[in-house]
């Protein structure tokens, strides 16, 4: 569905994992996306623009431990590890809508899904939704374009007897070209923080926050056809004890930034979350299929608001990804694009 035109500028989005399908700025589509939504339900292994969950990122051994006084087995789709909600997680589930509804005196798209309990192994019935809304303003002269979007979670009020809570970590999985070539070279990047979490050789932490060994918090590095290559969980908060489960109400953080000097396009990326992944595509293969290209190693770069990583099997982080009955998750994003 398009939600708006004007301008050059174009958004549109898919049921199917209620993906974002086409954020154009200057008449310039800086998503990933496939021409035909059909193909968001059976080609998109690399997850262009859909909405993760139950659990964005890798849960270590597939399994997630002491919940509900027991253990859950998940799909190792990541093996040894599940990732982004298993074989058939959100980003391949039919959504309902959209319905167009009013967010802080915005129209709103809104697209909801119910998961139900032991889908992909996980625990618990939830209702999930994804508003997303489009806004122009100008900043010192210049008009740049934004997309909104808000995620919340509760559980249901029927659950199995013995379900008190279940766990949650979702994200969007956008990938970004700015721009005019097949790759994301040439690409500046800032991140505003250097700190990360160090990683085992199949993507799981092993140790809080930590400073990352190339790069440097707000200062800009260029990224290149081959490299540098990133898939890492870059840091915001590093408080885990100070995150709150719904963090819409925390203040709004530009935590990453780019430009692409052949095309004048910026790209600001904003969050109320303690955490992003960062990562530059590396492993994207993407046959040509109807009018849609094929997409190569590092076509795109993704910026992946989001939780710790593994944090349910991390006895100090688990309070960050923990939905109990009653409570609500939530977080608030935004990307925001404009041309100079």
């Amino acid at each position: 569905m398009t939600a708006a035109q004007s301008n050059g500028t174009a958004f549109a989005f898919v049921s199917t994992g209620a993906a974002i399908q086409e954020f154009s700025v200057a008449g310039h589509n800086i998503v990933l996306n496939f021409s035909n939504a059909d193909f968001y339900l059976d080609r998109n292994d690399s997850y262009f623009g859909a909405t993760i969950g139950r659990v964005a990122n890798r849960v270590q051994g597939a399994r997630i431990n002491n919940l509900n006084g027991r253990s859950y087995q998940l799909a190792a789709n990541n093996n040894p590890n599940s990732i982004h909600g298993g074989t058939s997680g959100w980003g391949y589930r039919t959504w309902t809508g959209p319905t167009k509804e009013v967010r802080d005196g915005r129209e709103a798209l809104v697209y909801r899904y119910r998961s139900q309990h032991g889908e992909e192994g996980y625990p618990a019935t939830v209702d999930v939704s994804v508003s997303y809304v489009e806004t122009t303003q100008l900043e010192q002269g210049v008009e740049k374009t934004a997309l909104i979007f808000e995620y919340e979670v509760s559980m249901a009020e029927e659950q199995e007897e013995d379900v008190q809570e279940t766990v949650i970590n979702v994200t969007n999985h956008s990938y970004f070209n700015l721009g005019d070539k097949p790759t994301i070279e040439g690409t500046q990047a800032t991140l505003a923080t250097n700190l990360y979490l160090p990683l085992d050789d199949t993507g799981i932490p092993t140790a809080g926050p930590t400073v990352h060994d190339t790069v440097v918090d707000n200062k800009s590095f260029t990224l290149g056809e081959r490299e540098p290559n990133f898939d890492d969980c870059f840091v915001v908060n590093p408080s885990p004890a100070n995150i709150p489960l719904d963090s819409r109400n925390s203040t709004l953080k530009t935590v990453a930034s780019f430009y692409h000097p052949s095309t004048k396009l910026h790209l600001e990326v904003l969050t109320t979350e303690p955490a992003f992944q960062f990562y530059t595509g590396e492993y994207i293969d993407v046959p040509a299929i109807g009018d849609s290209p094929q997409r190569i190693s590092r076509a795109g770069f993704c910026v992946e608001p989001s939780r710790y990583v593994n944090a349910a099997n991390v006895e100090n982080w688990r309070n960050m990804v923990v939905l109990k009955k009653g409570q609500v998750y939530g977080s608030r994003n935004i990307y925001k694009c404009w041309k100079t």
